[in-house]
């Protein structure tokens, strides 16, 4: 790379290994890996480019090209330099569909799982910790932390992110992590704090072993969030809208795969691939709880 002037440019050679971000619809927000075939033309700042894992036609048999603007291109970004801690609410790119997508960590799972609000999708997908990193930029040729937060992190090793307060009987919704209930929010009453940035909660659809009263567990508190805002659907809901489907006395996210007759609508659920017949009664449309807001895809 080189800095031909004042006006900076970034120089590539065939051959190098390269990020493309994509101008096309849909594809904002998105890296793509690839490699620099060679300058459109002498004295021009575009390059020919060929995607890893992007193909011509779907055939799959022909790897794409295309012609792009020099200020579409970057280096692969650098490994960190010391193991990320990601934690709730972090910016964060998600490899998803062979590119890396912008998002935002809206819960912690175990196992080293987080559940990422992809802003290119208007999902929520749960990925491991191996598929997410930090967001940088290269500006004139460095690498940069996009967010503050992120400098931040680097800068001061006991920065800690605010996390919402709850107060005893307030009405929230859980995330519980555990096995056949992942991904799905329950209703539940605040009982009292429980150590640092933790809760006892009750449940108010799951109940104890012995079925003799309802579930008491000590929950995270990135992983509670208030009861979200009604929202009248007066229309019906289409195909692809991203919705919660009332199920297994829980609220679970899906998308809308196909709209029946009498309000019915066959809903596939994100996380588990799975498609279930529910009527509309059943459903609500699906929101985000991000940095404080509901947010609706």
């Amino acid at each position: 790379m080189s800095n031909p002037s004042s006006s900076w440019v970034a120089q590539f050679n065939p051959g190098d290994r390269v990020e493309i971000s994509p101008r096309d619809v849909g594809f904002h927000g998105s890296w793509y890996a690839g490699t620099v075939v060679r300058r459109e033309a002498k004295n021009t700042n575009r390059y020919v480019v060929e995607y890893d894992q992007l193909y011509a036609d779907e055939s799959g048999e022909k790897l794409l090209q295309e012609t792009l603007d020099w200020v579409q291109l970057r280096p692969p970004p650098p490994p960190p330099e010391k193991k990320v801690q990601f934690k709730f609410e972090d910016e964060v790119e998600a490899f998803y569909s062979d590119g890396w997508w912008e998002g935002a960590i809206i819960a912690e799972h175990s196992g080293g799982k987080f559940a990422v609000f992809l802003r290119g999708f208007d999902e929520q997908i749960v990925f491991e910790e191996k598929d997410l990193r930090l967001p940088v930029q290269w500006v004139k040729g460095k690498w940069e932390p996009r967010f503050k937060q992120v400098q931040r992190e680097k800068e001061n090793s006991n920065f800690s992110k605010e996390v919402m307060k709850f107060t005893q009987g307030m009405q929230v919704e859980v995330l519980t992590d555990e096995d056949g209930l992942k991904g799905a929010w329950f209703a539940a009453t605040i009982i009292e704090p429980s150590g640092e940035d933790k809760y006892l909660i009750e449940y108010k659809t799951l109940r104890n072993d012995d079925d003799t009263e309802f579930l008491r567990e000590v929950i995270r508190a990135c992983n509670i969030r208030p009861c979200p805002p009604e929202i009248i659907v007066v229309d019906g809901f289409k195909v692809w809208d991203a919705v919660d489907a009332y199920y297994n006395e829980g609220w679970w996210v899906g998308v809308i795969a196909k709209v029946l007759i009498n309000s019915n609508y066959e809903v596939n659920f994100i996380e588990y691939d799975e498609k279930t017949t529910f009527n509309q009664a059943d459903l609500r449309p699906h929101q985000d709880w991000l940095n404080g807001k509901w947010v609706v895809p």
